[in-house]
């Protein structure tokens, strides 16, 4: 585990407060359309008055997929394409993003999901949004578990697409395995505890709901996933070198200058 702190030059940086917009975009079109899948089929029955569970979860599974596959892809060249505070939480531990840019992400996160949600029950004209919540018959840490598993599932697909130096062309893909990975795991665990790997995402329906049951689940269970599979790849797979590329400094500055100076002379 290697921990980079960074500084206030950095988080404050045009480049890192671009970055930061990016998630709160992308985050919102995760959870627009996500969410809005949820509420339709919430609001659709059968003509018996019955609901349709089974076709459900393959909705959901596929909006889930395809729209965190579009919000990776056109956030991958400007912030990494976290969309989610566990991902951006592994990154963290790993060394390959510093704490004042963790907390920067976190708040663009957490501000896209809100926004998201809020929209949409305008939108929607007041409908009820869904809510994560433990469906009766388990223990909490049944839930904590599920998560920890499937989270650890998605931040393994992160670094083995994206953040591992070796991904090489394996980048190209990585938006489509993220996305299948999400949806796979919404199909395996959406009917017992919403497979909530988005920590951002409880949150919103939570401020949105106003429902906080079991909302310490969502946080918990995800960030112990994602620390897993950060410690994991990294201690397997990654060199120990520090890959967080610190933003230049006066000092690497002034020896650019002068070598510049040196080559123009």
């Amino acid at each position: 585990m290697r921990i980079v702190i960074g500084n206030l030059k950095e988080a404050t940086h045009p480049d890192t407060l671009k970055a930061a917009f990016a998630e709160l975009v992308s985050m919102f079109i995760f959870v627009f359309p996500s969410e809005g899948c949820a509420i339709a089929l919430a609001n659709m029955m059968t003509s018996d008055g019955a609901a349709t569970p089974g076709g459900g979860f393959i909705a959901a599974a596929i909006s889930h997929a395809f729209s965190l596959f579009v919000a990776v892809s056109v956030s991958a060249n400007i912030s990494g394409g976290h969309v989610n505070p566990a991902v951006t939480f592994g990154a963290f531990l790993g060394g390959h993003i510093s704490l004042f840019k963790t907390i920067l992400y976190w708040i663009a996160q957490l501000l896209g999901s809100v926004t998201a949600l809020f929209l949409l029950k305008i939108a929607t004209g007041g409908l009820d949004t869904s809510s994560y919540a433990l469906r009766g018959g388990e223990t909490p840490w049944n839930a904590v578990i599920f998560m920890i598993v499937m989270t650890f599932q998605l931040v393994y697909t992160v670094y083995a697409t994206t953040i591992d130096p070796k991904s090489g062309d394996m980048e190209c893909i990585a938006p489509i395995s993220i996305g299948f990975v999400v949806g796979a795991n919404t199909l395996g665990g959406g009917g017992l505890y919403g497979a909530a790997m988005n920590p951002a995402m409880a949150f919103g329906q939570a401020v949105d709901s106003w429902k906080w049951n079991s909302q310490w689940i969502y946080w918990f269970g995800p960030f112990v996933g994602a620390a897993i599979a950060a410690l994991v790849y990294e201690a397997i797979f990654i060199s120990s070198r520090n890959a967080h590329e610190q933003l230049p400094t006066k000092v690497v500055e002034k020896e650019y200058l002068k070598e510049y100076l040196i080559q123009v002379e």
